[in-house]
């Protein structure tokens, strides 16, 4: 797992072809703004956010946020446990996020 900053995190994402976009915050929080293309997957449920992990590519390389950067952190180690070799936590989340925010 990989801690980047905001201008690392958005940089890598741009330049990545093989790019994943997740978002684990909740379907409230989504509501008020998210990142252009993001997938949305609450960590809060549980068992059934590993589900839903599971059947994902793991191939691909997963730049995950939240809102501060704590919930993502979490999400990266537990890819990481399933086997998502590439899974990177935007430090500081979507709060500090300056880049395109879509509604």
């Amino acid at each position: 797992m990989a801690d980047l900053s905001q201008e690392e995190w958005s940089e890598q994402f741009e330049n990545d072809e093989n790019a994943f976009l997740l978002d684990v915050r909740t379907p409230e929080e989504v509501e008020e703004g998210y990142i252009p293309n993001a997938t949305n997957i609450d960590i809060y449920l549980g068992q059934e956010f590993v589900a839903e992990l599971e059947k994902l590519d793991k191939s691909k390389n997963y730049y995950v946020y939240c809102r501060s950067g704590q919930r993502s952190g979490q999400a990266c180690a537990i890819m990481n446990k399933l086997g998502f070799e590439n899974a990177y936590n935007l430090v500081g989340g979507f709060m500090n996020w300056e880049g395109e925010v879509a509604e």
